[in-house]
């Protein structure tokens, strides 16, 4: 007989019929459940973030897209609760870590992961290669490309995030780290080993270049905020603002003119059953009832009507007026590589109409002129009084 003593598990185990026999099954079973109570994390929640993180890194890979010049899809997230010992044993491998806080809107923070090595070809293509032979030693500039990509990326996922929630979301500049899941710390104050994490897994595909997965790790409090910004939503204050005024500057629907009190009762107790095609008896109208002809507004353009009163108001505001030559995209490579010298090709023909901006707002177009020693623009086309307006707001 062996010495070992049998543990009261593995008795439970034998008389069970040997479910115990499978460690994974119990890692599974001890990942699952423990977690999912723990953070309180209901269906109608998971539902709900990933549906957020199915909008937000929608916009995502849009913006990574038009950065690397390739295609990039990224599927709907698989959304599950973690921690920090489930991801180590689950990936050991280098990871990119960012970390972005919210400003704005919500409070809180949140990790984006990426793996090493699809960083690494992300890098190559935002310096102008193919991306086919990458280093996979990132260095100061391969990191600095890689968190550029990732701001950019960000920043539209706060976008998209304000849409659904309706309201203004912004996040302070990401934080890129390159670090090992499996052996060092990963922000500490957010992915602790006790409490729970939200892990919003995605698939993300390059161009064939990259087939991999990329996660998004969340607190249990800044994942439940986000479910209750997009199902408890409060309109917009500039948005009801704006409703309000508009409600008061339409006119109020003239009523019809009520009939005189001196017109006959019999006209009104007249009997309204008429044959099939017989016209009915007419009553007798009273001369002193007021009859005006209908009156439409006309379908041609006016100008708009502005009230003098309010717009001595803002006739002093200064507005930033630019104008654009033309514009073009380089990789950071060719942006490293610029010298005194140089010559950046723009992608507006010569002699062409250049745009003329007010706050970053399209207003006309013109031909450069020389003013007394000083360039000037003569317009040439201009939007109309009313889209004026409309974009000056």
């Amino acid at each position: 007989m062996s010495d070992e003593m049998i543990s009261q598990e593995e008795i439970d185990a034998l008389l069970s019929g040997g479910e115990a026999s499978d460690p994974f099954a119990d890692d599974a079973a001890a990942d699952s459940s423990p977690g999912d109570d723990d953070a309180g994390i209901t269906d109608l929640e998971r539902d709900a973030l990933g549906e957020i993180g199915n909008i937000s890194m929608g916009g995502a890979a849009t913006t990574l897209s038009v950065l690397l010049g390739r295609k990039v899809s990224i599927t709907t997230p698989t959304v599950s609760v973690s921690n920090l010992r489930k991801l180590k044993e689950k990936y050991p491998v280098p990871f990119l870590v960012v970390e972005v806080g919210y400003s704005v809107g919500i409070e809180g923070n949140n990790v984006l992961c990426i793996q090493a090595k699809d960083a690494a070809i992300i890098a190559d293509l935002m310096m102008g290669n193919d991306g086919t032979n990458p280093d996979l030693e990132l260095n100061e500039i391969h990191m600095s490309a890689v968190s550029e990509s990732m701001n950019q990326m960000m920043g539209s996922v706060a976008t998209s995030l304000s849409s659904m929630f309706n309201k203004k979301v912004d996040i302070t500049p990401p934080v890129v780290t390159l670090v090992d899941l499996g052996t060092e710390e990963v922000v500490s104050k957010l992915l602790d080993k006790v409490d729970p994490i939200i892990q919003a897994s995605f698939r993300m595909e390059v161009d064939g270049l990259i087939d991999s997965e990329i996660m998004q790790l969340l607190p249990v409090d800044v994942a439940k905020d986000m479910v209750d910004a997009l199902i408890n939503q409060q309109p917009d204050v500039d948005d009801e603002e704006a409703a309000m005024e508009a409600a008061q500057a339409a006119p109020a629907p003239q009523a019809p003119a009520a009939a005189p009190a001196s017109a006959p009762a019999a006209a009104a107790a007249a009997p309204a059953n008429y044959g099939y095609g017989a016209s009915p008896m007419q009553p007798h109208v009273a001369s002193n009832v007021p009859v005006q002809s209908a009156q439409f507004t006309p379908l041609s353009s006016t100008p708009v009507q502005v009230n003098d009163a309010n717009i001595g108001l803002i006739l002093d505001v200064p507005l930033q007026v630019n104008v654009e030559l033309g514009r073009t995209k380089k990789s950071i490579k060719d942006i490293l590589d610029l010298t005194k010298g140089s010559i950046v090709e723009l992608d507006k023909l010569a002699g062409e109409p250049v745009d003329i901006m007010v706050n970053g707002k399209y207003l006309a177009k013109g031909e450069v002129v020389v003013i007394d020693e000083n360039f000037g623009v003569r317009i040439t086309e201009i939007v109309s009084p009313l889209e004026r307006a409309a974009r000056l707001q």
